[in-house]
């Protein structure tokens, strides 16, 4: 799995701006860097002159510094670019993240010397339709999911797979996951833990009644529609972004995007199943959130 790359030349460090200690290490890793002869620029995830540089062009890397919830927010901004990125952790739990908060220094200069890999995660494309009208999309690396709103009662979801008639949900929501969000809401609904470099989606439903329960694998290169049939509130909740409102009748596609997020690794391969474990004897809301 290995590739051969030249060396970084431009650098951008992007710190979440809730993690205190963030933004000092930011400062420290940009000025590490320059000390090895690469070009770095630093700031906080949200500074939009910042991303407007590296969706110009300007950097050939992003070092993300956060937790997991950093770095979907660094996927949605690098993948249409193809810029890959390295996530050092500063948050709780770090499914996501590469590098631990205190182990930047020893493992940064391998970045300048090849010694790493890139792992290669896919997205999801996802798309709202009121009768014929697109009224919105979004690049997601973790999941779409479509749930009831403040209105305590389940909703009706139609799911269609490749155009064609899967089941009726009466469920609080229905999960359309990656295999990267695999791990995230779909695993607490109860879903299986997809390899991140599986390219299917995967789909969960949440409390669900006298309808299918369990969690449905579909072939590599499916779509999936979710279609609301009900009298209440439904909403849309793209990578856990603010819920957009749905109408009865409305229709979430989904499906592979052509867009690819693409972690910078040093382990092995094998690290996934390797901390599985340690992972799941975490629990983020014992700890703080992970950001």
């Amino acid at each position: 799995m290995s590739e051969t790359c030249p060396p970084f030349q431009n650098i951008l460090i992007m710190a979440h701006p809730q993690v205190t200690e963030a933004a000092q290490h930011c400062t420290q890793i940009a000025d590490f860097m320059r000390s090895q002869g690469v070009q770095a620029a630093h700031g906080l995830i949200y500074d939009a002159d910042l991303r407007q540089r590296l969706q110009a062009g300007e950097f050939d890397l992003l070092i993300a510094l956060g937790g997991d919830g950093t770095m979907l927010r660094a996927g949605h901004l690098c993948a249409p670019h193809d810029v890959p990125i390295l996530g050092i952790n500063m948050g709780r739990f770090g499914f996501l993240t590469e590098v631990k908060q205190d182990q930047w220094r020893e493992v940064l200069p391998r970045l300048c010397t090849g010694e790493f890999w890139f792992e290669h995660r896919m997205m999801l494309h996802a798309e709202q339709w009121r009768d014929d009208v697109l009224l919105g999309s979004w690049e997601v690396l973790n999941e779409i999911v479509v749930s009831r709103g403040h209105i305590v009662r389940p909703v009706h979801l139609i799911a269609s797979v490749d155009g064609r008639y899967l089941a009726t949900y009466v469920a609080d929501a229905l999960i359309a996951a990656t295999p990267t969000g695999s791990t995230a809401y779909a695993l607490a609904a109860g879903g299986p833990i997809l390899p991140p470099e599986l390219r299917n989606i995967l789909l969960v439903a949440v409390a669900p009644h006298l309808s299918i329960d369990r969690a449905i694998v579909l072939s590599e290169g499916s779509s999936v529609s979710i279609t609301v049939a009900t009298d209440h509130q439904a909403v849309l909740s793209p990578d856990g972004q603010a819920p957009v409102e749905l109408a009865d009748g409305d229709r979430v596609d989904a499906s592979a995007s052509e867009h690819t997020v693409r972690f910078l690794r040093f382990q092995d391969p094998g690290y996934f199943y390797r901390n599985l474990t340690p992972h799941m004897s975490q629990n983020p809301s014992t700890t703080g959130n992970s950001r």
